[in-house]
């Protein structure tokens, strides 16, 4: 069976995040000027997170067992969440997290994505067995829509779902875009343009080859 466009748009999505991790695992990311590789691959983790939370789970909740299926996805980002947040605290000198090693921090970090993309691509699977291709592409759409408004920081102990979820997401988007800029830290000023829309939703949903293609 053919992959709908919202699962080869997830696949993608899973490929650039571990992409934009990999730089980050190394040791030598600790230092300032590499800073930035680190704020990358979380900003884009949590923006990635949040769009789901919005734009994917009031579908999924809709499938049989719906109400599961998201209480095990919330379930997994706000794990997610938390162990980003221990992440950009060592990176940043938070006194509270500075005893953590980087190694087990990524290795909690490591196993939650695996869980994360294990259940998007379950999701992606069933909605696309459930919805016609048009809504496909149009959920498709949204969701990589939803990504250059979400927050760009974790939020583990807000609400995640439902209108206070998407209201939280809106006021949290306007707060870290504040302290991004109070703390210079590095984040995507137009998301899509790598590695996102420009070069992957067209493709997605006019069915062309995908261009390999990497962030700096």
């Amino acid at each position: 069976m053919t992959a709908s466009t919202l699962e080869m748009a997830l696949a993608y999505e899973h490929k650039m995040i571990r992409e934009l991790a990999a730089p980050a695992h190394e040791p030598a990311a600790a230092k300032p000027d590499r800073r930035h590789q680190t704020d990358w691959f979380y900003a884009i983790a949590a923006q990635h997170l949040a769009a789901a939370e919005d734009v994917l789970l009031p579908q999924v909740r809709r499938l049989p067992d719906g109400r599961n299926l998201v209480t095990a996805y919330v379930a997994n980002a706000r794990e997610l969440e938390r162990s980003l947040r221990f992440l950009k605290g060592r990176q940043y000198g938070d006194g509270r997290v500075q005893h953590l090693h980087p190694s087990d921090v990524w290795q909690v970090v490591d196993q939650l994505l695996d869980e994360h993309e294990q259940l998007e691509t379950q999701y992606g699977r069933m909605l696309g067995e459930e919805l016609d291709s048009e809504r496909v592409s149009d959920l498709t759409e949204k969701l990589l829509s939803a990504e250059e408004v979400a927050p760009t920081r974790a939020h583990p102990y807000s609400p995640h779902t439902g209108v206070a979820g998407r209201v939280a997401h809106r006021m949290w988007r306007l707060a870290d875009l504040t302290w991004d800029s109070a703390e210079g830290r590095v984040v995507p000023t137009k998301y899509h343009v790598h590695p996102k829309r420009d070069s992957a939703l067209s493709h997605y949903l006019r069915g062309t080859p995908i261009e390999e293609d990497t962030p700096d």
